[in-house]
């Protein structure tokens, strides 16, 4: 991926002072200029990663009589199943022509924190795609702790600084199946460009192209994974908590070329979310001149503003 830098998580984890501070200054100054990066050595290995998309597409080549049953909707989208054309973006009434389902923390310990969160949703008829989902969720977590441990070492934070913040946390595993398209759509787009919600989001490979960000040129730029590569940006909680050092950008999946309209796309983000008391006050060492661009808001109040204005919370 010639658009984005590419970072080795091994590097950060070698033991070597020099390999580390070289990858936490790599990473940092990506999410300074870009907002992404494609990462290696990620901790997720081919057979995990093909056994999660081969039950990932198991699930969505259901009936939609067997899918809706995994259906909630008084979750806001938070767990199991959400059908098709319910989400839309954040000032956009069009509907992402998508379906989607969510898989979310499983509460280690004796930690009270379980009390806000849903169970998640087994799939009957699909054991194996309840194993691969919270397998792979195990491990994007690891490798988004050690990605915000590089993060906070970069911000002059301690390195553990997130560590309790993210425990338990709110983090969300999602499974999206772009179905073929079959008339003319309404607009060229499979997700309108948005920003993500969350302190990073862990994007790893997807079936089809179609994810573009949106650069400091204004110009929409093609973003694909390679083999080995899992794709990983700021979301807006970082973004606010930086003070705009670290940037949230604007990105979007656009529909593929006529000839290819009658192909699926599927695609499995991570979206690695803290506890809901974090508070996301802007860090004081971000506020240069005395200019602090958001109010003072916890992520629990943050998440709910914003899935409201995506249309999942009433």
């Amino acid at each position: 991926m010639a658009n984005i830098p590419q970072v080795d998580l091994a590097d950060f984890l070698s033991g070597d002072a020099s390999k580390k501070q070289a990858f936490v200054d790599k990473l940092g100054k990506a999410y300074e200029d870009v907002g992404f990066v494609s990462v290696i050595n990620h901790g997720l290995s081919d057979e995990m990663i093909d056994s999660l998309y081969r039950e990932v597409k198991h699930f969505f080549q259901q009936d939609v009589a067997t899918k809706i049953k995994y259906e909630n909707k008084a979750l806001a989208g938070q767990r199991g199943y959400t059908s098709f054309g319910r989400e839309h973006a954040k000032g956009s009434d069009a509907p992402d022509l998508k379906e989607f389902y969510q898989w979310g923390q499983t509460v280690k310990g004796t930690d009270s924190i379980k009390e806000e969160y849903p169970d998640n949703i087994l799939v009957e008829e699909l054991p194996d795609f309840n194993q691969a989902i919270q397998g792979a969720y195990e491990k994007f977590e690891e490798a988004g702790r050690n990605l915000l441990r590089a993060i906070a070492i970069y911000l002059n934070l301690s390195e553990n600084y997130f560590d309790d913040k993210i425990r338990n946390g709110n983090s969300i595993l999602r499974a999206i199946h772009y179905p073929p398209i079959t008339k003319e759509p309404k607009n060229a787009i499979r997700a309108e460009q948005h920003e993500d919600i969350d302190l990073i989001t862990l994007l790893v490979g997807a079936s089809a192209d179609g994810l573009q960000l949106l650069n400091k040129e204004n110009e929409w730029i093609p973003i694909n994974a390679g083999p080995g590569e899992i794709v990983v940006n700021v979301g807006d909680m970082l973004q606010r908590l930086t003070n705009n050092r670290l940037r949230s950008t604007t990105h979007r999946v656009v529909n593929p070329p006529r000839e290819k309209w009658g192909n699926s796309r599927y695609s499995i983000p991570f979206f690695l979310h803290p506890r809901s008391k974090m508070d996301l006050t802007c860090l004081e060492s971000c506020i240069e001149n005395g200019e602090k661009h958001y109010t003072d808001m916890t992520a629990g109040e943050y998440l709910d503003e914003r899935l409201r204005e995506i249309g999942l919370k009433k």
